[in-house]
């Protein structure tokens, strides 16, 4: 995997990338965690946010981000992880609250959102539990990162008419949908985007890429999963943001660098990160 480097005078420094959102605390990196974070923040990758997506990786989330300085951690229930009643939701968000609380190390609520790709017979518990992290994340004055699939008009709907965000979050991973990045922009929204805009099979991609202001958009590999080409179908991790960033630069006409500062900048101000 390449590192990407830039000259000043004669001498070479490491281009400095934010990974806004991985999974570290994924059982794929079980044999090999430390080696490979190691590699990571060793290749220019110098901040990265480890998403929690339950309860037991919300905890693993922040126990990598209280071990390493450069780690941050969210903590939710994505939609693909939610009990089968309020009762059970109920209790593991009562959790999650604990968790978030439990270290300045935790920067957002996340990932929650809906995914009726995966499950479609609980939209409701789906929605349910969305809406109520979105009432812990204001109540802790946190952004929220939010996983929708096939499930836009909903997402939209609750974040335009059942519940306001008291800080702006990040659609991760965002699908390539043009109506859902025009009106995740104008809520608020920072828009991320993952290997899946290099993929040579990826409707949209260039347009979307160009709809997203530079003050607006971040970059991020949603690793173990989704390496970008042209590691594409190899475990991912966050080395692979150089291939993201290579293309956000040739659709915009600027160069990596400027995606990589700007996306740093971004990700740190989203994240209220100093």
């Amino acid at each position: 995997m390449p590192i990407i480097l830039r000259k000043c005078g004669k001498e070479v420094f490491k281009m400095s990338f934010f990974e806004q959102h991985a999974h570290y605390n994924d059982e794929k990196f079980d044999e090999d965690r430390e080696d490979v974070i190691n590699k990571v923040y060793n290749s220019g990758v110098t901040k990265i946010v480890n998403a929690g997506y339950s309860v037991e990786s919300s905890m693993q989330a922040i126990d990598l981000a209280e071990k390493y300085s450069f780690i941050y951690a969210t903590c939710g229930v994505s939609p693909n992880d939610i009990p089968e009643n309020k009762e059970e939701i109920d209790l593991q968000l009562k959790e999650v609250t604990k968790l978030a609380k439990s270290s300045k190390k935790v920067v957002a609520i996340g990932e929650i959102g809906l995914d009726y790709y995966w499950n479609k017979e609980n939209k409701e518990l789906q929605k349910y539990a969305f809406v109520e992290q979105i009432k812990i994340a204001n109540e802790m004055n946190l952004p929220i990162v939010i996983h929708t699939r096939e499930a836009v008009d909903d997402t939209l709907n609750i974040l335009r008419n059942v519940i306001k965000t008291v800080k702006p979050g990040v659609f991760h991973c965002c699908p390539l949908n043009r109506e859902l990045v025009k009106q995740a922009l104008e809520l608020g929204f920072y828009i991320s985007l993952a290997g899946p805009v290099t993929f040579k099979n990826s409707k949209n991609a260039n347009e979307i890429i160009e709809m997203i202001p530079n003050d607006r958009i971040l970059i991020e590999t949603d690793s173990p999963y989704l390496s970008p080409e042209p590691n594409r179908g190899k475990r991912n991790d966050s080395r692979n943001l150089v291939y993201i960033a290579e293309k956000i630069a040739n659709v915009k006409n600027i160069s990596v660098e400027e995606v990589q500062k700007t996306t740093f900048q971004n990700a740190k101000k989203l994240y209220n990160i100093d």
